[in-house]
């Protein structure tokens, strides 16, 4: 008998390496095809008839994008939908534009205000060869603040064609002190050119203002208020683009979540309009002329690393214009800045003490990025499954695992829990056969929470990954993606991207006071596979509040500190809790969209009685509420307060 299984374990593993090598070759093989295919892609692009038949294939899209409309609107669903779209775009511009602006009482009210800190905050805005109409605009938008306590700081590199600039920014300078105005010997770029307006600037917190842009009245008025009351020493907000004579004229409102480092990695979200403190540029410098072009993100990197209290004003108080020059209306005027920007990521993790690692550009835009961080070691990874009956689903999912899965360092832990059909036993039989996975036996009525404490009790790996049942392995290294950020010191638990079977989101992390019973949601629920998510959201891997436990890594030391799911918790939230709890310690959730599973969804938990599930779905979602009140009433830090609660989609709330 030993010899039997001596034969079938030598030519399981034979019969692996094999396949794990055919794999590779496979690949391999794509990864080529890939290069190739952007080669030919990039051939084409830059063919001259490629340039000139642009306008062509301009007004063939624009039918293409017309007749789908006409499509759509010819349903009542789509007509609803439309009208929705076009309300909440009315609301948007009541809210956020124009009419958004203080009238003379608030003004008055704003312009009153005694602060309880003397707070001066230079804006910081390099000048070149800025259209006559632009400039006055920007000008007028610091003038007209209704906080005073400002200078506005103007480092001119413009040639002689362009000496109106010089002629109109002294202009301004003879009517308020507040401006200073100082013409360069010669055009230094964006980075030398903010550098000299540092060099002009006294006061004690400092702002970063395209020559292009503008600022909402209040802005100022709004960040001093951060500063006072929550002693903020680095300050963003949400921002608009528009076009033509005003803001009203919206092309994207742009919604951001507070400080998330690892979305600040993978995109400069951020953005405008950064203010700090002084001292946070104590001994560093401003901006680098090397990341010209992605100067501002390479700065943001810096600068908020050393920050001791980064506040997001979630209101939109900067309007970025996009016009030809500008980057606002696409990286293609400025394709410099994907290098630069890869170039700021790459020496910003350098600085944090990681190798090895890659930054590559993702198919949502050429500066959002994906980084690869180099594995530490290969450590074992426990993973539970809880099952009840449901063969099929438990053998798709386990032979997805040791067929698909590249990452070799693993076990799998079966806890079952009052099966009752032959064929799930007569599978357990089978898998006895199999080197890297045990099934140990749950005695009790369905607890998940309590079943996967069982589970990592028998875990002898430094990882665990909590798993569902009715789940498929789709990406061959999920497992080293997912294991890249638990492996991080600052990391507890690292979520998936999971689909339903026709290919749309199921889990693409968790948003807190989202859904009917405002506990937690979904984000991106039921979107298309294919679908990039807001502002590129889907792309790239980011800081979460949870992440779903049907696919949930995190070390086992962090596991055992938190002592697993709260058991209180039996069937729905314990996962949430366990994340939320992870995030009181001081630790990062993340999810990333690269590995990537298929989820039928809660086959695992049997077959209760309608009345009963949602009588304990209610009980449970009353004890996450009360726990977790101050945090729902707060909101999600990475949400965002404009958007909709009702909807998964990020859609505007009003």
């Amino acid at each position: 008998m030993e010899q039997e299984n001596l034969e079938y374990y030598k030519a399981a593993y034979e019969a692996e390496k094999r396949r794990r090598v055919e794999l590779t070759a496979k690949l391999s093989e794509a990864n080529m095809q890939i290069e190739d295919l952007e080669m030919k892609l990039n051939r084409i692009k830059n063919n001259p008839f490629w340039k000139i038949s642009k306008p062509f294939r301009s007004v063939m899209h624009a039918i293409i994008r017309t007749k789908d409309r006409l499509k759509r609107l010819g349903s009542l669903r789509g007509l609803r939908i439309k009208l929705k779209q076009k309300k909440a775009e009315k609301k948007a511009r009541y809210l956020h534009g124009l009419a958004s602006f203080p009238d003379a009482a608030r003004r008055q009210s704003e312009e009153n205000t005694k602060f309880s800190k003397e707070i001066t905050i230079s804006i910081l805005v390099p000048l070149f060869n800025t259209p006559k109409k632009f400039l006055i605009e920007m000008i007028d938008s610091v003038v007209n603040q209704t906080y005073g306590g400002w200078e506005l700081c103007l480092a001119d590199g413009s040639d002689a064609e362009h000496a109106y600039v010089g002629e109109i920014c002294k202009e301004y300078v003879s009517k308020d002190a507040r401006i200073k105005y100082e013409k360069l010997e010669k055009n230094e770029g964006i980075s030398g050119n903010t550098n000299a307006c540092y060099k002009m600037a006294t006061g004690n917190y400092i702002g970063l203002f395209d020559h292009d842009d503008l600022l909402h009245p209040s802005a100022l008025y709004e960040y001093m208020k951060v500063i006072c009351d929550e002693d903020a020493d680095y300050i963003y907000c949400d921002e608009l683009t528009f076009e033509g004579k005003n803001v009203d004229n919206m092309v994207t409102l742009h919604f951001k979540p507070d400080f998330a480092p690892d979305n600040l990695r993978a995109n400069n979200y951020i953005c405008h309009f950064s203010v700090f403190s002084r001292e946070l540029l104590e001994g560093t410098e401003l901006f680098r002329s090397q990341y010209n072009g992605s100067q501002d993100h390479d700065m943001i990197l810096r600068l908020t690393s050393n920050a001791k209290h980064i506040v997001h004003v979630p209101k939109i108080l900067y309007y970025w214009r996009s016009h030809k020059a500008s980057v606002a209306s696409g990286i293609e005027a400025k394709p410099y800045a994907i290098q630069a920007a890869k170039g700021a990521v790459s020496a910003h993790l350098e600085k944090a003490g990681f190798e090895d690692f890659t930054v590559e550009s993702t198919r949502a835009y050429a500066t959002i990025f994906r980084v690869r961080y180099a594995l530490k070691g290969t450590p074992k990874i426990s993973i539970i499954i809880p099952n009840k009956d449901h063969e099929d689903d438990l053998r798709r999912c386990i032979e997805s695992i040791i067929t698909v899965s590249t990452y070799e360092e693993y076990e799998i832990i079966v806890v079952e829990n009052n099966s009752t059909e032959d064929s799930i036993f007569r599978y357990y039989k089978e898998l006895e056969r199999e080197p890297k996975v045990k099934v140990v036996t749950y005695e009790g009525d369905f607890n998940y929470s309590a079943i996967n404490n069982l589970g990592a009790s028998y875990a002898t790996g430094e990882y665990l990954l909590l798993l569902n049942n009715d789940t498929q392995v789709i990406t061959p290294n999920w497992l080293e993606e997912m294991l890249m950020y638990a492996q991080r010191e600052d990391v507890a638990c690292v979520g998936a991207k999971l689909y339903y079977e026709d290919n749309t989101i199921q889990h693409a992390g968790v948003i807190i006071g989202m859904g009917a019973h405002r506990s937690a949601g979904h984000g991106h629920y039921r979107v298309s596979k294919e679908n990039l998510g807001y502002m590129g959201r889907l792309c790239y891997a980011q800081n979460v509040s949870a992440v779903t436990g049907a696919c949930l890594m995190v070390r086992k030391e962090i596991y055992d500190r938190l002592k697993g799911l709260d058991e209180e918790f039996k069937v729905a939230l314990n996962d949430v809790d366990f994340c939320l709890r992870a995030r009181e310690l001081g630790y990062l959730n993340v999810f990333t969209p690269f590995a990537e599973l298929y989820h039928y969804e809660s086959k695992s938990r049997g077959m209760d009685e309608a009345p009963a599930k949602a009588e304990r779905y209610q009980k449970e979602c009353d004890t996450f509420k009360e726990r977790y009140k101050a945090l729902i009433e707060k909101g999600d830090p990475y949400f965002n307060p404009n958007f909709s609660l009702d909807s998964s989609s990020f859609e505007l709330k009003y």
